[in-house]
């Protein structure tokens, strides 16, 4: 008989939860981008999330949490209600650096999340202050090595894509710079600008603008071709840096648990902004590369971080970073 009642209340709840989750969204629902506004997460996401509103129905509201390399705003994200109503543009830092860089990481990225779907791949590229004293990339490798004392490097906070794909510059160039953290490559960049930091490493879609009117010195990309939006800026191949090969990328989260018929209205809205001609526009214009069809799957992106955290633990751990 208790048996009975059981399968009776399960059979009871499962049409409600499933009508529930139907009815998703019902409010806003909200973004928590993991630095300050003005950085390459924050635009990727507000132009994503743009699209995504008028998908769902409600607006999807960027709220951003910066601290600890991008992981203070995801710890959050990861504790908030699995209901669908806080969700997470999360990137290579925090769901592929982190782990090595924080011991006491009060998250697992492979583990703790529901996968909605990658976003979009931004390349990084290699720059400094305009007046830096290096004309190409041979010159600046030249010159960091014998000047290591003096230059400083911006960062985005230990944790973040610039702190990391900076050190493993730093790794493979044999020098150890002065490093100076912000709570956002937004931050960063505007002192790059202004001149109060000699170079950083930075997601493309940050940087475009001030390249092409002249704020600041680009000297490579580090893929394998160039990009159309910076179409005189060499690759770190053509520029002598063949080894130095990395590109970032944003993609957006949920709590675990929260329910599957969830996660893929979300899947379907994130893939409805990618498809759209005006969104892709502003995130090629930026330099974004757009994932295709396949590589938007929740099971793409859980494969894509368990890939990234292998790859980065080992450069990190040689390098003794640590965000502690």
């Amino acid at each position: 008989m208790k048996r009975f009642a059981w399968l009776l209340a399960a059979a009871l709840v499962l049409p409600i939860s499933a009508a529930w989750a139907q009815a998703y969204p019902t409010k806003p629902v909200t973004m928590i981008v993991p630095f300050a506004a003005g950085g390459p997460t924050d635009i990727v996401a507000r132009i994503v999330g743009e699209h995504m509103s008028k998908t769902l129905g409600q607006q999807v509201v960027i709220e951003n949490v910066a601290g600890a390399g991008g992981t203070t705003g995801i710890t959050r994200g990861k504790q908030a209600a699995p209901d669908g109503y806080t969700i997470m543009m999360g990137h290579m830092g925090t769901h592929g650096a982190a782990p090595a860089l924080y011991p006491n990481l009060r998250y697992d990225p492979a583990k703790d999340f529901e996968q909605i779907g990658l976003a979009a791949g931004t390349p990084i590229v290699i720059v400094a202050k305009k007046d830096f004293p290096a004309a190409n990339l041979k010159e600046f490798m030249a010159y960091v090595k014998a000047s290591t004392a003096k230059v400083n490097q911006a960062h985005a906070g230990v944790g973040s894509v610039s702190f990391t794909t900076c050190l493993l510059l730093s790794a493979q160039l044999g020098i150890k710079p002065t490093a100076v953290a912000y709570r956002g490559t937004g931050p960063a960049l505007n002192d790059l600008v202004g001149g109060q930091v000699d170079y950083m490493c930075d997601q493309i879609v940050n940087l475009v603008e001030q390249i092409n009117g002249g704020a600041i010195k680009a000297y490579a990309i580090a893929t394998a071709e160039r990009s159309p939006v910076l179409p005189n800026v060499p690759t770190t191949k053509e520029a002598g840096m063949p080894e130095y090969q990395v590109s970032a990328w944003n993609a957006v989260f949920a709590p675990k648990g929260t329910p599957k018929e969830i996660v893929a209205k979300l899947n379907a809205a994130l893939s409805a902004a990618l498809d759209d001609p005006a969104t892709r526009k502003r995130l090629l214009d930026l330099g974004s590369v757009i994932p295709d069809q396949k590589g938007r799957t929740p099971e793409a992106l859980a494969e894509l971080v368990t890939s990234e955290v292998a790859r980065w633990t080992p450069i990190l751990k040689a390098a003794g970073a640590s965000g502690q």
